[in-house]
């Protein structure tokens, strides 16, 4: 029996290949072991909606493709991996793909279904390890978002199967440095191409915990992302570290659970575990005690001066006509506003850092506010609240935060977040900032979006046309590509107003390589065209999906001597003249006819001889016979903001586009009715697009199109 040979791009599923592969190397057994050739040109082991790029060459010396294959063809070879159960065992192996998003509400129900079906058994299928235990180990290994969730250790039944693999067999560590090393070089060849991480953090030697604090008051941008990346990167892959998902909840007005429950997905999908989760309301008690503190030790006092004078005062250089109060004056008007008395209402908290100090933020901020409004995790418990300046350096002392990496626009405030840990003698905390992410003719103001969402001017936080993580995900950015874009801008200080166009080309990296070719014809003047030569009864041929990936699958394609093209394409073509049809071949137009500028019907000729690279015109098209074709709505969208980027005078509505959506019908080929929710696709000629609503009788399948960074486009 002649060697194997695999040639594999660690992509999505092929992470459950990878202790398939190692078993059958390592087996002492006559028959030579295959070799794995493991190519690292793109080491990101899990991809939306990614099938694994595998290409094994068998005994046989017939290639197969994918994952599933290959390992069936490793079965075969190595009998050890085969249970009793050949039917069931590719039952399971026919699921790897299940495993493989990084999105975890895709990946849930799958993990639950396995956990029910362990809940009384050692092994996937029988009593002994076979396949699918080998490969589904692997994908849930290779999958950040899976493995943690095992790990978690909130599906009982999974997380002691997995274990129980662990223990069982000596591999699982070698595809754990298999794996790492997979990472290891991917964060070598972005570390060439990409922004320096090497930024000096001081004491790491002592542990690195960092943190990501949002506040639930809205949905995730993708500036918060940034951060997020960023303190997921410095916490779990430079340093080995511990990241801390605090939700800063201590503005009762504007915060939901709805908000908080969206963060926790958002991070999720992103592949991003937080290895403890902690609210500031956790900490109520302990920062109405560092208020009183600062009080009795003079570094805090009450005032009732109005909004807009005390923001002149502090403008101007001016001390409050309170500063000087006394400390039972001041504890006694704190204990009112705990009480959330009326005059209790009229008065704050601020701290007695400095009057005139050339940095603002240090002239006496508020620290402390009252509020009736009931908190959404502490009803109405509390009727004071700490400011995030107050709250944000104590709870991270109190915490065990190392390096707090945050946004430059709290670059003034770093001397404030300094005095507050000194002022109550706490543990200090390095902070570094980095430059927030902006992009051209888009808003990232949390109450600016709000105002869009509330006025209807959008669809809401998930609309396509929104910077948020749901709103570009909608539009069919990837995850893989959102994290490399991200990760690839760094730790920077530098403000730059980004372009979307090389945020939109990024992903279209990742979605080519994948993405199925269909074809869509819009109705607008719509040209139907006979074809001579083509056969008297329509019929059907199996045609690859993506041409250069036979892993995509194969779909329909419908054949008649009735077709449909598009006007635009009808218009230019000259009497006589060889036009390609794509998926077809080569034919003349031997008759045009038309009304006024407008196309009515044509007569083509076929002459599938034709050689089609001569050819300066190919068009897509459709048959009418042989196929039910498939009503479709493509929608584009344009920016929000009709400004590059707006200034603090600028006024939101004077800006904004008044006509940001654009719709077309059109018919599609047959294979689009079963397309699924978030499927990204490539109607050729026109662009790649995701679906956003699936064909249904009477309701056309609506799809968005994708920018790809040629046009920008948001």
């Amino acid at each position: 029996m002649s060697q194997s040979q695999l040639v594999v791009a660690l992509r999505a599923n092929s992470a459950a290949l990878l202790p398939v592969l190692l078993v059958a190397s390592s087996v002492n057994e006559a028959r030579p072991s295959p070799v794995i050739n493991i190519r690292y040109e793109d080491t990101a082991l899990l991809q939306e909606g990614d099938k694994a790029i595998v290409q094994f060459t068998g005994a046989s010396g017939t290639p197969v493709y994918g994952t599933e294959n290959a390992i069936k063809e490793l079965r075969a070879t190595y009998p050890f991996l085969k249970g009793k159960d050949e039917k069931q065992e590719d039952s399971w192996l026919s699921e790897l793909d299940s495993f493989a998003p990084l999105d975890f509400k895709a990946l849930e129900p799958h993990l639950q279904r396995l956990d029910k079906h362990l809940t009384l058994r050692s092994f996937i299928v029988g009593y002994s390890l076979s396949a699918p235990d080998v490969a589904i180990w692997g994908a849930l290994r290779g999958n950040r978002v899976a493995a943690g969730a095992v790990k978690r250790g909130a599906l009982l039944n999974l997380s002691r199967w997995y274990s129980f693999v662990e223990e069982l067999c000596p591999w699982t560590a070698a595809v754990v440095e298999r794996l790492n090393a997979a990472a290891k070089e991917k964060k070598a060849a972005k570390s060439k191409e990409g922004a320096s991480y090497d930024i000096a953090l001081l004491n790491t030697e002592k542990g690195v915990v960092t943190r990501f604090p949002p506040e639930p008051s809205g949905y995730l941008h993708i500036g918060h992302a940034k951060a997020a990346l960023l303190n997921d990167y410095f916490a779990h892959e430079k340093y080995n570290g511990t990241l801390l998902l605090r939700f800063d909840d201590t503005n009762p007005s504007n915060e939901k659970m709805e908000f908080q429950d969206s963060i926790v997905e958002d991070l999720a999908l992103m592949g991003i575990k937080p290895d403890k989760t902690t609210y500031s309301s956790d900490y109520f008690d302990q920062l109405y005690q560092y208020c009183i503190q600062m009080i009795k030790d003079g570094n805090a006092y009450a005032d009732d001066t109005d909004k807009e004078t005390m923001g002149a005062e502090r403008m101007n250089g001016i001390a409050s006509k309170r500063r000087d109060a006394t400390v039972e004056e001041n504890l006694a008007r704190f204990e009112e506003m705990k009480k959330g008395t009326p005059e209790g209402l009229r008065w704050c908290i601020r701290a007695k850092i400095s009057v005139d100090n050339p940095n603002k933020a240090l002239r006496d901020p508020v620290i402390y506010r009252c509020n009736p409004a009931p908190h959404h995790r502490t009803g109405t418990k509390w009727k004071i609240y700490p400011t995030y300046d107050f709250c944000c350096p104590i709870v991270d002392s109190i915490e065990g935060v190392t390096h707090a990496l945050r946004t430059i626009e709290y670059r003034d405030r770093n001397p404030q977040y300094k005095w507050m840990i000194d002022a109550l003698k706490l543990r200090p905390v390095q902070v570094w900032d980095f430059a927030r992410m902006n992009f051209i003719k888009t808003l990232l103001s949390k109450r600016k979006l709000t105002k869009l969402v509330e006025t209807g001017a959008v669809w809401g936080w998930d609309d396509p046309r929104f910077p948020t993580i749901r709103g570009i995900r909608r539009r069919g950015m990837t995850v893989p590509a959102l994290r490399e874009f991200i990760l690839k801008q760094g730790p920077s200080k530098n403000v730059v107003n980004l372009d979307w166009t090389i945020f939109w080309a990024t992903n279209k990296k990742y979605i080519d390589p994948v993405a199925p070719r269909h074809t869509a014809i819009l109705k607008k003047d719509i040209v139907k065209a006979t074809v001579k030569g083509a056969p008297a009864a329509a019929y059907t041929e199996d045609k690859p999906k993506h041409a250069k990936n036979p892993a995509v699958g194969v779909k329909k394609v419908a054949y008649s001597g009735s077709i449909l093209l598009e006007q635009e394409d009808a218009k230019s073509f000259k009497q006589d003249e060889e036009i390609t049809l794509m998926n077809w071949g080569n034919a003349y137009v031997r008759k045009i006819h038309t009304s006024g500028d407008t196309v009515t019907e044509l007569e083509l000729e076929l002459h599938l001889e034709g050689d089609v690279k001569k050819t300066d015109k190919k068009v897509t098209w459709l048959s009418t016979e042989g196929q039910e074709m498939i009503p479709v709505e493509l929608v584009d969208f344009d920016y929000l903001l009709t400004k590059d980027s707006l200034q603090e005078e600028d006024k939101l509505e004077d800006f904004l586009n008044p006509n940001t959506e654009f719709r077309e019908d059109a018919v599609a080929d047959c294979n689009v009715a079963e397309l699924k929710e978030g499927d990204i696709i490539q109607f050729e000629r026109k662009g790649y697009y995701r679906l956003d609503r699936p064909y249904a009788p009477g309701e056309p399948a609506v799809l968005f199109n994708i920018p790809t960074g040629k046009t920008g486009g948001k």
